[in-house]
């Protein structure tokens, strides 16, 4: 199969579906669900666990071929999905629990379609401001059902550059050179990955570095960046989607040039 087998009508039934599950089972607990924390350390709460367990349904029932790998998940379950199905939903049923645990609307449903280790749909919803961004491969990304085509301004100096950093993830020598030095003097972390890509699609950053995100973290966001028109790479200079169940760094921006300096002066590799 391939991305033109998925059709506008078949975003629409998407959209719709994740629209009223979004709004049905996360506004209405949004910072008050119960919630407790991983072996890993991160929260979840019973609206990720309510939310993934109704996309799973409605996803089934709409489109009964393909299974579904969630975060919310165990490690085993996701690995018997990677192996053995050619085609998956990668799902975060609440990208940026701690955001919703505390009350600050930065959080989103992340959707991706993943056919033969290739990505041909992606979706994110930010149910807080109605913000609907999707992509199917090789057919542009869309806000809201408006094509979305970030535009270059080439910036020549540091201070103009809004970034998008998260740093706890990133190599501790690369954190040090990103505070001492001048390249970038405005940065900061919504707490989202799949925010942080569509805002990035949109515009709304510059530049973004990112330390490590799990694929149901990227799976989505970068096929709409990268459908938007958008550069990125990983850390250790490959893809940041290779189709592989796999934590990756990012490395991004909508601009060419600046995309190019930011490279430059991070100086792949850096592992």
């Amino acid at each position: 199969m391939n991305s033109n087998n998925f059709s506008q009508s078949d975003l629409n039934r998407l959209e719709a579906l994740v629209r009223i599950a979004a709004k049905e089972e996360l506004l209405s607990t949004f910072g008050h669900a119960d919630y407790e924390f991983k072996d890993d350390g991160s929260v979840v709460t019973t609206a990720d666990l309510a939310m993934q367990k109704r996309l799973e349904k409605e996803l089934a029932q709409q489109w009964p071929n393909y299974a579904l790998l969630g975060e919310e998940m165990t490690e085993q379950e996701q690995e018997t999905v990677f192996k053995h199905a050619a085609g998956y939903w990668c799902v975060d049923p609440v990208d940026g629990t701690s955001n919703f645990t505390a009350g600050l609307p930065f959080f989103a449903v992340s959707i991706a379609l993943i056919i033969n280790q290739q990505q041909m749909v992606g979706l994110i919803y930010d149910p807080v401001r109605d913000e609907m961004f999707t992509a199917i491969k090789g057919r542009g990304a869309k806000l809201n059902g408006e094509v979305l085509r970030v535009k270059e301004h080439p910036l020549d100096k540091a201070r103009h550059i809004v970034s998008e950093v998260d740093l706890k993830r990133l190599p501790k020598t690369l954190q040090i050179r990103l505070i001492e030095e001048d390249f970038i003097s405005s940065q900061r972390n919504l707490g989202s990955s799949a925010i942080d890509w569509c805002w990035l699609a949109a515009g709304r950053f510059d530049i973004y570095l990112h330390g490590g995100q799990k694929l149901w973290d990227y799976a989505a966001g970068s096929l709409i960046f990268a459908e938007a028109g958008g550069h990125s790479v990983s850390l250790d200079d490959e893809p940041v989607f290779r189709g592989r169940l796999e934590t990756r760094s990012i490395l991004a921006s909508f601009d060419d040039e600046l995309f190019k300096r930011w490279y430059n002066w991070i100086n792949i590799p850096v592992y």
